[in-house]
């Protein structure tokens, strides 16, 4: 059972990574908004606005949520499939379980990304992030794009390509993964 949550936890938080977050092997420095020059602060609010991150955000998570479940239940259940350990009425009872506990856990994420608090951490953390890799002009340029039709397009559109691209991302990954992770246990269980 708790490797199971374990589990259902991990699978939850690759889920619901958000597209604009990426992975790197060392964290980068982070700069603070203290850190960074008035002007740079104001070109990056600017962008911010112009970009409705805010409302980006929301819409990612909205999106998020609605993907989630399906996307947890098909990695729990290759997870579970995949168990060359569990006959298959252990396989059975964990898959209702995933079902048990799944509209539990899509709850739960569903309040986290529903709390304003979060976009508000979000958003300190992404400003000295533009201002680390754009310099004030850039920054001035990019408001402008954002601020044209085919800008405001893009923005628009964001949200629900983030989420299609997830779900195909997850659809060409799973398959793989469960193969490698087939052959990890196999090559462990035969040692």
């Amino acid at each position: 059972m708790k490797h199971f949550l374990r589990s259902l936890t991990l699978v939850a938080a690759v889920a619901a990574a958000p597209s604009f977050a990426v992975a790197q092997t060392a964290p980068a420095p982070v700069a603070t908004a203290a850190a960074v020059s008035p002007q740079a602060n104001a070109a990056v609010k600017e962008l911010l606005d112009a970009m409705d991150v805010r409302k980006m955000m929301t819409a990612s998570f909205a999106e998020m949520e609605k993907a989630l479940p399906q996307m947890m239940r098909a990695q729990l259940t290759s997870v579970i499939n995949a168990d060359p350990g569990a006959d298959a009425e252990k396989k059975k009872a964990a898959l209702a379980k995933v079902e048990q506990v799944l509209p539990v856990a899509s709850q739960a994420i569903n309040r986290m990304f529903k709390d304003p608090a979060l976009i508000d951490e979000m958003m300190v953390e992404i400003a000295p992030l533009y201002a680390r890799n754009y310099t004030v002009a850039e920054l001035k340029e990019l408001t402008a794009f954002y601020r044209t039709p085919l800008g405001r397009k893009m923005m628009a559109l964001s949200p629900r390509l983030s989420a299609e691209s997830m779900a195909i991302g997850q659809r060409i990954v799973a398959p793989r993964l469960n193969g490698m992770m087939q052959e990890v246990m196999q090559s462990t269980q035969g040692k």
